[in-house]
């Protein structure tokens, strides 16, 4: 079918305009990362430990005060910050609609799904990574790493729009199948939730060498949340994403054994996906099994989230292979 001209200009527009908006709410967070307050603990001091009657109090720090009170002529920046994250969240999901026009608009211009060339997969990979990092914010008071997952996705969308950018047209013949909404779409959908949980692991790594060495990551470390918190993150969004990430390996598995007589061939593809698929199978068992965590365990993450990227760039856009006909698969 001809591509509709019309609705693939307005899903250049909304995937730019998203862009821009997600670049913006990416400063708006760095912004509130650098207004908020580094967590201050003092020793309770005689004259103020006791009040009236004889009753020891303990001397809290202005910025624990209830309602964010402080000392007079003391400006307080922390309603500042929260009112900068407030508006950095408000527009990721403005990002996030538009970037889900841009899909639906690429889709209806071809009258095909709107992931067959890697710029469309990176951005389909972008907004499932998103919504996956609203659905946690809802669950979790984590937002103090919201730079840590928007940086990458801008950096991967940005990346995508300029370098990877494809005009709309039809499937390539040997894409023309519905195992590509199957098995595609459990690809975008588990590595978007594995950019979340690696991110998670970054800042967990960065956490735990702050508080072994203050000295490190200073004005970093001290703003993330408890390592408990950060471990909790990465891996419950790993447990969500790994039953996702099989299911898409065994339906390319399927879709390989239709398309070319055999289910698995050892393709560069098949190779690192069954790498990242072990490395997460290895990182979860730990867990579950020994209660293997902390630094160790979220090396592991950061290490098959690294393989994910790396099959998502440097086999699809390097290595040749039987996957090499669109970039995705």
């Amino acid at each position: 079918m001809p591509v509709n001209e019309t609705l693939s200009v307005y899903s250049d527009l909304c995937y730019a305009a998203a862009l821009a908006v997600f670049m913006l709410g990416l400063l708006l967070h760095a912004a509130e990362y650098g207004f908020t307050r580094k967590p201050k603990q003092r020793a309770a001091t005689p004259a103020a430990g006791v009040a009236a009657g004889g009753v020891a109090t303990l001397d809290r720090p202005e910025e624990d005060s209830p309602g964010g009170a402080v000392g007079p002529g003391v400006r307080d920046r922390r309603p500042l910050a929260a009112r900068l994250g407030r508006m950095g969240v408000a527009l990721t999901v403005l990002a996030a609609v538009l970037q889900l026009a841009s899909l639906v608009l690429r889709g209806l211009a071809t009258s095909r799904i709107p992931w067959g060339n890697m710029y469309e997969y990176i951005a389909a990979l972008c907004l499932a990574a998103v919504v996956a990092w609203l659905v946690v914010l809802r669950r979790h008071p984590v937002r103090e790493i919201a730079v840590f997952v928007l940086l990458p996705v801008v950096i991967l969308y940005f990346v995508a729009g300029t370098f990877l950018y494809a005009e709309a047209a039809p499937l390539v013949p040997s894409l023309r199948s519905y195992w590509i909404i199957i098995h595609v779409s459990a690809a975008i959908v588990g590595s978007g939730i594995l950019l979340v949980s690696g991110m998670g692991a970054v800042a967990y790594l960065i956490k735990s060498a702050h508080e072994r060495r203050p000295e490190r990551f200073r004005n970093l470390g001290a703003k993330l949340p408890d390592l408990v918190a950060l471990d909790r993150l990465a891996y419950r969004t790993a447990v969500f994403a790994f039953p996702i990430l099989t299911f898409g390996i065994i339906c390319g598995a399927i879709w390989a054994e239709a398309a070319w007589g055999r289910f698995w061939g050892w393709d560069p593809k098949e190779t690192v996906a069954f790498i990242s698929w072990v490395v997460y199978a290895g990182y979860l068992h730990a867990r579950a099994t020994t209660g293997w965590r902390g630094v160790p365990a979220a090396w592991i993450n950061v290490i098959g989230f690294a393989t994910v990227v790396f099959n998502l760039f440097f086999v699809n856009l390097v290595v040749a292979g039987l996957h090499s006909y669109a970039g995705v698969g």
